[in-house]
């Protein structure tokens, strides 16, 4: 400070004809005594009211000192007891060291400056570097005080707006900690241990003390320490716990050398440095010696051994270390600002210059609006602004403690400014210097598709949930399930398109029943091209060539609808499934049956009279059979009208436990129910040829086709049985479309295929192979 108001007096252009003085008091970092001290010279601002001599005048009193202005305090509890002081008498007051948050609470402090970031942008510092370690579960250390409460309720505060930070545990050290303290602190932290970050706000006595404790425990490297500006690059704290501290993250003020002050301190000496009280007190604690005079007891030199007077031709930095201490920029600083401020105060009143009754003494008030205005280069050659609450930017460097075992250094790994810029290739963490940090976290990171299910009470704290089925995850915190034609991707961060399942024609599940259609058509045309060119014959005509014909376009149908079934599904290929699914089996059952019904008829008829039965004429049997099957038409027509085809995709017909396995079904708007009432007519018609052809099975040989028909309709039916759990067995297949419709198809074909092999094989084997059983017989003459 003494140094500072050696150039400002020194500068012409800085306050001309005037001198700055100060009146420097000791704190002894406790701020009762600083009360006690700050009262001291503001006690002549005190009014004196009713105070008089015993003639009645005003009792003398000293005039008031020329004071303009207050440098200090360093530490914040001793700032905070003084500028509750000083704001009574409206006196501006600039620290150089104290970084309490509370320091920035307008209204309360107002008067107070300092060239110092607050510990609130300390606190985003150090939050930004705890994220930028990939930690989100710390504990909090703070020594009791305005310092360290207030700092950690500052990171606390910055924690919860950046997010995704938790704090395992906030601990406060006692001013006055018992022993075991710092043991129990250890074990408190252990309580939470997956949270290996620790954030300290805590003076240079309890650092140590913790780490001392930490080592004892034998938790060396378990713990990493982020601590704060009173930490900083200091050795003291680490000194012989090197093991403890490594890894160790600290943060202090962007601070550099002030070009000029070393060469003026080492300089310095007993004989040319009377003004400063305390010099010779640091003369004997920098050189290890006595001094004549001296407040030490007789016969000890300050740190112990042997005692030894100096000689005052002892010299800073060759007889003793020396290293630039870090405030000194700060507290030049802070002068610099009072006697710019003062400067431009004073140009403001006093436009003449020299020292008007305006400024004698100056308004407070006016001076700290002229400070708070300011903006210049300091001592160092960096800007020295404040805010309006006083707070100068926040500008870190960050350090790492690195090595151990005796042996460690602080290493510059990154800074603060507006923002984290961390270098964190440098950085080295545990005993094999690893450049990956330790986790800090509560839980791991959940897997691919899972969600975490937060610990109530603890946000950083969770359980991972799988998305199962057809959930996807649509944040961090929620599942959702695709829409219908979605399914989630294999990672389960996002939905997809299901693909489409369409029957191919040469896919097995058709090229089968279309091959068995195939041949059941070529057979059937073989049959109606023989019965057209032997229609005259005798066999031929015993078939009743007008039926037969019907019944062969029915079976026709049958195996027709196979390649209708198979076809991809549309509005037309829909509306063909409904006309023609039933249709060919009523056409052909129906003919069955008024075969079988003539044949019963007549044989029951012929038991009891000569007279042959009504309606067995061709004429009426085409009439009987086309009435029985139009009903089916009919039916299926009323149902194109009512509800019009369509085709769609069915996503819930596809739809299995494993999404990977979901399809998509195109398929016609015919259910399984609808399937089978296309076929219920016809199946009763079936089931009625069934009965009649039971009911005429004793029937004599030379109705030839009673027989063929029965075995027929037997076979049929065991057909159909079968076809019921195969077609309803596939409804938890994937492909259940395919395989329903395969089934259908080929049982459809086979039913078609028992009345053409078992009545008509015969007869063309007859035909082709021995032509000569189908000649008329020739009528015997008589004898």
């Amino acid at each position: 400070m003494l140094y500072a108001l050696d150039r400002v007096n020194g500068d012409p252009r800085l306050l001309p004809n005037l001198t700055l003085g100060a009146r420097i008091l000791d704190t002894c970092s406790r701020d009762t005594y600083a009360l006690g001290q700050a009262l001291s010279f503001v006690r002549s601002f005190l009014p004196l009211e009713g105070a008089r001599c015993p003639d009645g005048s005003p009792l003398p009193r000293a005039p008031p000192e020329r004071l303009v202005g207050v440098i200090g305090a360093s530490a914040s509890s001793v700032s905070i007891m003084v500028a509750n002081v000083l704001r009574l008498f409206a006196i501006p007051q600039i620290s150089y060291a104290s970084t309490a948050p509370e320091l920035s609470a307008p209204g309360r402090y107002e008067f107070f400056s300092r060239v110092v970031p607050p510990d609130s942008y300390q606190a985003q510092a150090m939050v930004a570097v705890v994220r930028a370690l990939g930690w989100s579960y710390v504990s909090t250390l703070a020594s009791e005080g305005s310092y360290g409460e207030s700092g950690v309720e500052a990171f606390v505060q910055s924690s919860r707006e950046a997010g995704g930070l938790c704090i395992a545990q906030s601990i406060k050290i006692p001013r006055e900690p018992r022993p075991g303290e710092f043991a129990k602190v250890i074990g408190r932290l252990m309580e939470t241990s997956a949270a290996r970050g620790v954030v300290l706000f805590a003076n240079e006595d309890d650092i140590r003390r913790l780490l001392e404790a930490a080592a004892a425990a034998n938790l060396s490297g378990h713990f990493s320490w982020v601590g704060s500006d009173s930490w900083g690059a200091k050795m003291a704290p680490v000194q012989g716990l090197e093991a403890a501290a490594r890894g160790a993250v600290t943060i202090l003020p962007k601070r550099a050398s002030v070009p000029g002050f070393d060469e003026y301190f080492t300089s310095r000496s007993l004989e040319n440095n009377r003004r400063n009280r305390w010099f010779h007190e640091f003369w004997e604690e920098d050189f290890n010696c006595r001094l004549p005079h001296s407040t030490q007891p007789h016969g000890d030199a300050p740190h112990g051994g042997p005692v030894r007077k100096c000689t005052g031709r002892e010299r800073i930095g060759r007889d003793s270390p020396y290293e630039q201490e870090g405030k000194v920029q700060f507290v030049i600083d802070a002068v610099l600002a009072m006697a710019r401020g003062l400067h431009n105060l004073l140009r403001e009143a006093c436009p003449g210059g020299g020292l008007c009754p305006r400024m004698d003494p100056p308004d407070g008030r006016s001076l700290l609006r002229h400070i708070r205005r300011l903006a210049f280069n300091g001592s160092a050659g960096t800007p020295v602004t404040f805010n309006e609450n006083g707070d100068a930017p926040g500008r870190y460097d960050i350090f790492q403690f690195q090595g151990g075992n005796g042996s460690g250094a602080y290493r510059r790994v990154g800074q603060w400014v507006q923002g984290l810029r961390l270098q964190a290739e440098e950085m080295r963490w545990g005993p094999g210097a690893s450049p990956t940090p330790p986790p800090s976290v509560c839980s791991l990171p959940c897997g691919a598709g899972e969600r975490k299910k937060p610990v109530e009470g603890v946000p950083c704290c969770w359980h991972c949930e799988l998305c199962g089925g057809y959930l996807y995850l649509a944040d961090p915190l929620t599942c959702l399930p695709c829409p219908p034609q979605l399914r989630p991707t294999p990672d389960r961060t996002s939905c997809r398109p299901t693909p489409i399942l369409r029957l191919d024609w040469a896919d097995p599940w058709a090229a089968v029943p279309v091959a068995l259609a195939t041949a059941g058509l070529t057979a059937t045309a073989f049959v109606v091209a023989t019965f057209v060119k032997y229609h005259e014959t005798p066999i031929v005509k015993a078939t009743g060539r007008e039926l037969t014909y019907v019944l062969l376009a029915g079976i026709a149908l049958v195996y027709a609808i196979t390649f209708i079934m198979v076809a991809e599904p549309g509005v037309g290929v829909c509306a063909l499934r409904r006309l023609f699914l039933g249709l060919g089996m009523s056409l052909t059952y129906a003919a069955l049956l008024t075969k079988t019904n003539r044949i019963y008829r007549i044989f029951e008829q012929g038991k009891r009279s000569v007279t042959p039965p009504r309606f067995i004429s061709p004429a009426s049997q085409l009439l009987i059979t086309f009435g029985l099957s139009s009903l089916q038409l009919v039916a299926a027509a009323i149902w194109l009208l009512l509800r019009p085809p369509h085709a769609l995709i069915d996503y819930e017909m596809g739809r299995t436990p494993d999404p990977e396995n979901a399809r998509g079904v195109l398929r016609c708007d015919m259910a399984e129910g609808a399937t089978l009432a296309c076929l219920a007519y016809a199946l009763v018609l079936m089931v009625t040829c069934t009965v009649y052809a039971v009911k005429a099975r004793g029937v004599p040989e030379t109705f030839n086709e009673a027989k063929p028909i029965g075995f027929a309709m037997y076979t049929t039916c065991v057909v159909w049985v079968a076809f019921g759990p195969i077609f309803f067995g596939a409804a938890q297949s994937v492909e259940r479309v395919h395989v329903q419709t395969a089934t259908l198809t080929v049982s459809m074909s086979l039913s078609a295929s028992v009345p053409l092999g078992l009545l008509y094989a015969p007869k063309v084997y007859v035909v082709l192979r021995h032509p000569e059983k189908n000649q008329p017989r020739r009528s015997r003459p008589d004898p």
